[in-house]
């Protein structure tokens, strides 16, 4: 698919049929995420793969009870490094840095999810302790975004959207 039409296809999906990905499917994926750009290339990020059904149960309580987030395949979890930024940047690493990073990183999987027929839908409204209980993340790490992929039940509409003259100012 041509990438500017992904652009536009893609939707945030939250019903998702019941069929598993397969492993070759979800490596691709995890490849675009290998591959997204990142503050000194040190990938400042560490991804979760949730796949149990009562971890995913947990995540979508940890959302505030978004409980489609139970109904998808799997769950990517992404979380920001803030020491691993820090290594290099200091203090502008730890706060920006591996939160650029890590949403940079979601962002391709959630790309690379619609460029696959996958739907996905952008979770950040969620408790991050209850986060790190449902993954078990070790602590140091940042919850950031919850990834729910699933092949799609639905087709939403596409949203409104500004034209890109009312949020591009030329600066002179």
């Amino acid at each position: 698919m041509e990438f500017f039409e992904l652009l536009k296809r893609r939707r945030s999906v939250r019903k998702y049929k019941s069929e598993k990905i397969p492993a070759e499917v979800l490596e691709k994926i995890y490849e675009a995420i290998r591959w997204s750009p990142s503050a000194g290339n040190l990938q400042a990020y560490e991804v979760f793969l949730v796949e149990d059904r009562q971890r995913l149960s947990q995540l979508a309580r940890a959302a505030f009870g978004q409980d489609f987030i139970a109904e998808a395949a799997v769950a990517l979890v992404f979380c920001a490094d803030p020491d691993q930024a820090a290594s290099r940047y200091g203090a502008r690493g730890r706060n920006l840095y591996a939160l650029q990073d890590a949403t940079i990183a979601c962002t391709f999987a959630h790309l690379a999810a619609a460029a696959l027929g996958l739907g996905s839908v952008w979770i950040g409204a969620f408790d991050d302790a209850a986060v790190w209980q449902a993954i078990g993340s070790p602590k140091g790490l940042k919850p950031v975004a919850i990834l729910p992929l699933g092949y799609p039940a639905e087709n939403p509409p596409p949203t409104p959207r500004r034209h890109w003259k009312e949020f591009v100012h030329p600066v002179e």
